[in-house]
């Protein structure tokens, strides 16, 4: 099944905490943060055509991360790979997408928040390349009309309404942003959509 709840558990967050020296709470609060920011700057990639296209390459790179069941070995986790993930997602907003997320409370901070994203990015594009090939982990395998992003972008809808615990994605941003940073990661998300939603 296809969930924000899926995904997080798909994540090892004990892993995480051990490798960027935090507890557990503050790595799971991080996480929980973290995934719907991702998530939401994927999908507004994905809105573009060649957003789309580049997406889908990618997700090619990432389908062998997420095997069977259970949570993904963190030693597999291509930081490198992870860190031009969140690259080409945020652009220039990326340092601003860092800080909001940072200033939220029980995140551990900017520089957690820093080291966190390249650890996520390629577990979620792992996560959405078994999704979208039903676990033979080759995009390039399905019908063409998946390169157009329109199976993407609804997978990736999916998961963003997704979290019923948090009221859905938006929920999940808005909680998890308003207490602390001024709306800042709403904007930049906004922007990213460039006012379609």
């Amino acid at each position: 099944m296809t969930s924000f709840d899926d995904l997080l558990s798909q994540v090892p967050i004990a892993q995480i905490a051990a490798k960027l020296g935090v507890d557990e709470n503050t790595a799971t609060t991080a996480v929980q943060a973290a995934l719907p920011t991702l998530l939401g700057g994927l999908q507004a990639n994905a809105t573009k055509p060649e957003g789309a296209a580049s997406l889908v390459g990618a997700l090619d790179n990432h389908g062998d991360l997420v095997e069977g069941e259970g949570a993904v070995d963190i030693d597999k986790v291509d930081v490198a790979d992870g860190s031009k993930i969140v690259e080409n997602v945020f652009g220039d907003e990326k340092n601003t997408v860092i800080s909001a997320l940072g200033a939220t409370d029980g995140t551990g901070g900017s520089d957690l928040i820093a080291k966190l994203m390249p650890i996520l990015a390629p577990i979620v594009l792992a996560y959405l390349a078994k999704q979208m090939t039903g676990g033979s982990g080759n995009t390039a395998t399905q019908p063409q009309q998946q390169s157009d992003g329109g199976a993407l972008g609804d997978l990736l809808g999916g998961l963003l309404g997704g979290s019923s615990k948090s009221g859905g994605i938006g929920g999940a941003i808005g909680e998890a942003l308003a207490k602390n940073a001024g709306g800042a990661l709403g904007n930049v998300l906004g922007g990213l959509f460039g006012g379609k939603r």
